[in-house]
């Protein structure tokens, strides 16, 4: 008999989850099925208590959401974030984890072929998907981590969680432009999603910099369009993080990791065609 599973987020109708998990059950045999609920922090306990799911994936606006929610009964990476992604049912309870950083390093390493090693790194944004990402960056070598966010105190709170005082930086957003070159841009925020792209000073771009934006598809292209004529030297949307941090929750809910490559490559031409689309 299939088991249920869900995505909980909003907006959640663009979301490629379904597609993605129904990708791995098909190629690892495993009966489940898989949908996306529309919830908001109001009514996201209630939506997730009656879904009948055994397990769930998180995104925004809810990953902080969800680390309150599992009331402390979460992985080691979860604590450290301060943020949950991915959920399983714990008796009456849930027990949270972050799939998010693990899924970055491994679509940029991997995939990219990039060493993160010793690069200089800007984070914009520090809500749920900053904080997923933050802890696995810092573990896989960069320089130092700069967290620039509209909220002072949300930036401040992250640093602060990250416990590495020295190498992580919180600024504010006024003080961009003074703040140099970086080798690594990542946009955590959600504020292109609305094609809402917050003004940046191209001197932010070194020869070898790399940008990511955590998002995909229309979403992902006002930040990556400005940081390519800004001179970055590849740029790289959160497609392939998403299907990293999938493969690493079915991992954790069905004790087998599917393979990544075939997924990810179905899924970069749909959203190509999606993209040049007239």
């Amino acid at each position: 008999m299939s088991k249920h599973y869900a995505v909980f987020g909003s907006p959640i109708t663009h979301s490629q989850s379904p597609r993605i998990h129904a990708a791995f059950a098909k190629q690892t045999g495993i009966g489940m099925d898989y949908v996306a609920i529309a919830a908001n922090h109001d009514d996201f306990r209630a939506k997730l208590d009656a879904s009948g799911v055994v397990g769930a994936n998180i995104t925004l606006p809810l990953k902080e959401d969800a680390f309150a929610l599992c009331a402390g009964n979460v992985s080691a990476r979860a604590l450290r974030a301060g943020a949950v992604n991915t959920v399983l049912r714990d008796g009456a309870q849930w027990r949270g984890d972050n799939t998010d950083g693990l899924g970055l390093v491994r679509d940029l390493t991997e995939r990219h072929g990039l060493d993160l090693r010793g690069r200089r790194t800007l984070l914009l944004g520090a809500g749920g998907a900053a904080r997923g990402v933050a802890p696995a960056l810092l573990d896989a070598g960069i320089h130092s981590l700069y967290v620039i966010n509209r909220n002072s105190a949300r930036a401040d709170a992250l640093v602060d969680a990250m416990g590495e005082p020295g190498r992580t930086h919180a600024r504010a957003w006024d003080t961009l432009p003074a703040l140099g070159e970086f080798d690594l841009l990542i946009n955590a925020t959600s504020a292109s999603r609305g094609g809402q792209l917050p003004s940046l000073a191209m001197a932010l771009v070194a020869p070898r910099s790399v940008a990511v934006d955590l998002s995909y598809g229309e979403a992902a292209v006002p930040f990556l369009a400005w940081a390519r004529a800004a001179g970055c030297a590849q740029t790289v949307d959160g497609l392939g993080m998403l299907v990293e941090q999938a493969a690493e929750s079915f991992l954790l809910w069905h004790g087998v990791r599917p393979d990544t490559a075939a997924v990810f490559a179905e899924l970069s031409g749909r959203a190509d065609a999606l993209l040049t689309a007239d």
